[in-house]
């Protein structure tokens, strides 16, 4: 079986942002969306594997068996778009992602350009569900106000 690649680890995400981030604008989203994202969890934000910070932490296990820790929400400021690791698959999230803005949608994560692309609100919204998702299914969810 696969190795989970994203695991916790003890980076700093203040260097880690102020070294990966490639452009002031990067910069200054990154440390927006730690702001919202800490506001929402109650959590620090933490780094989990070489590029993704995370906020809080679960326990999964698929049907496959497949199980690991991950974090409840998350982003990775990549070179071509944000990946946010906010989304949960809930009809409340289909609504919230209708009017989000300009976004790609992925297999398990949305990609931003930009933070001035997006409805904050939106996103606070998802990133709720999200929360509200992952306690409701996963019994080793972390509490988070």
């Amino acid at each position: 079986m696969a190795k989970t690649k994203t695991n916790y680890t003890a980076a700093n995400v203040h260097e880690f942002i102020n070294s990966f981030a490639d452009t002031d604008q990067k910069r200054q989203d990154s440390f927006e969306l730690l702001k919202i994202m800490q506001d929402i969890t109650g959590c620090e934000p933490k780094m989990w594997g070489p590029s993704i910070i995370g906020f809080g932490n679960y326990h999964y296990k698929y049907k496959s068996g497949h199980e690991g820790d991950a974090p409840v929400l998350g982003f990775s400021p990549r070179k071509s778009a944000f990946s946010l690791y906010v989304y949960s698959d809930t009809e409340k999230s289909k609504l919230a992602l209708a009017s989000l803005g300009k976004f790609k949608m992925g297999k398990a994560c949305i990609y931003v350009k930009k933070l001035s692309d997006i409805n904050i609100p939106a996103l606070q919204e998802l990133c709720n569900e999200s929360i509200q998702y992952i306690t409701e299914h996963h019994a080793c969810s972390c509490s988070i106000k």
